[in-house]
């Protein structure tokens, strides 16, 4: 049988992407999902391990190999040979580059040789300092020039890469949540927090009724938990109830038991969780002292379930909060005396933080809408390739 002439195939799109856990695999794979089911054929390419390539082919899409690490360093050279190859074999329509490795490789392999979206959830030169951040603005400047479009999370995000004069095309299409996945189990708040806390391994001295805080995300420098760990002994001091889960794993881990340790009564370090509602509905606030991100996803999964949250102010954070919950529920990063004071303020007031989880609850209900997201940037591909979408797709008003 001949083979399918090329215009009539579907439109393909290969995402490139390092992560294979965390948010950016979690808005890939809702991606994924999203183009799929509107007749795109997804193809992924990215590292072994992690959770990435299993939830990627579950939603549809077909995932290859790309071995890339995390930092740059000599093995640059091969990851772009990779890049390449992965190109050659699947011949797409666009190329979305996730994060800053596979923006790096992807768009030195391709070099604007095929419509090209750079996403990079976070900006590479926040991550680290002195002379490899230096190089790694100069790369991010240098390398717009192969993007057709530089997508940013968050308005912030993209001022912040203004601000450092980088020069693009860009478009601002904010994350988003499953609300039929996060949402609250039961509608009275106190006893959708009693059953959650009930079906937890928490350790014997978590009292059941206690203020209890939930830090959930990576355990590394990015997220900051240990910045939250030099203000847990603080927090007690006001709040002597209150306790703390960290819920994930990472590099820093076993440092950061060591400092608990150290810091006081009432951290436990829960590890990695398949499902997180369960803590988030546990929670009476959550917590995300983070150094960097683009627009992270913890946050609008704990108030999708109702749940106030507490982050410090970096880019995403405030675009991110109900109106009017700044002053509450935002502090300055790597602050330790200030992330005290405001857990005390709100773990102290359980009316305050139920108030502030209603709250919560309609925002993202209203404003965080993961099809939203999928559905806009799925417009973009069309936008970018100069092809009109398809009218037969039902789709999330704007």
């Amino acid at each position: 049988m001949p083979s399918q002439p090329r215009s009539a195939q579907p439109t393909t799109v290969l995402h490139l992407v390092q992560p294979v856990d965390g948010g950016v695999a979690r808005v890939v794979t809702d991606l994924v999902r999203a183009q799929t089911a509107e007749g795109l054929r997804a193809v992924v390419g990215c590292p072994p391990g992690g959770t990435l390539g299993h939830t990627a082919r579950a939603a549809g899409a077909e995932v290859l190999t790309w071995r890339a690490g995390r930092a740059p360093g000599p093995g640059l050279p091969a990851e772009i040979i990779g890049a390449r190859q992965v190109l050659h074999r699947v011949r797409p329509d666009l190329l979305h580059a996730h994060s800053a490795k596979a923006g790096l490789a992807g768009r030195l392999a391709a070099r604007g040789s095929l419509p090209t979206v750079y996403q990079p959830h976070a900006w590479s030169f926040d991550a680290v300092g002195g002379a490899t951040g230096a190089l790694a603005l100069r790369w991010e400047r240098y390398g717009a020039r192969w993007a057709d479009r530089v997508l940013c999370v968050s308005d912030a995000e993209r001022r912040a890469g203004e601000t450092e004069g980088i020069t693009a095309r860009w478009s601002v299409i904010r994350n988003g949540v499953d609300l039929d996945h996060f949402r609250p189990g039961e509608p009275d708040p106190d006893r959708d927090r009693a059953l959650a806390r009930a079906e937890l391994p928490l350790p014997a001295d978590f009292p059941a009724d206690g203020p209890l805080a939930v830090c959930v995300g990576r355990i590394c420098h990015q997220k900051g938990q240990d910045i939250l760990l030099k203000a847990w002994p603080e927090l007690l001091a006001t709040v002597p109830g209150a306790r703390l889960a960290l819920v994930g794993d990472g590099p820093d881990t076993e440092r950061l038991r060591r400092i608990a340790a150290q810091s006081g009564a009432g951290v436990h370090f829960a590890g990695a969780a398949a499902d997180i509602r369960p803590w988030l509905r546990a929670a009476d606030l959550v917590v995300l002292p983070s150094r960097w991100e683009g627009m992270a996803l913890a946050p609008l999964e704990a108030m999708a379930c109702g749940r106030p949250v507490l982050v410090s102010d970096v880019s995403g954070a405030r675009e991110s909060l109900p109106p009017g919950q700044g002053r509450l529920c935002l502090v300055p990063p790597e602050d330790p005396t200030a992330l005290a004071e405001a857990l005390g303020r709100l773990l102290a007031g359980p009316r305050l933080l139920a108030e502030l989880g209603e709250q919560a609850r309609q925002h993202a209900r209203t404003d965080f809408d993961v099809r939203r997201t999928t559905d806009a940037v799925t417009g973009l591909y069309h936008e970018l390739l100069g092809r009109p979408r398809p009218l037969n797709q039902e789709r999330i008003s704007r």
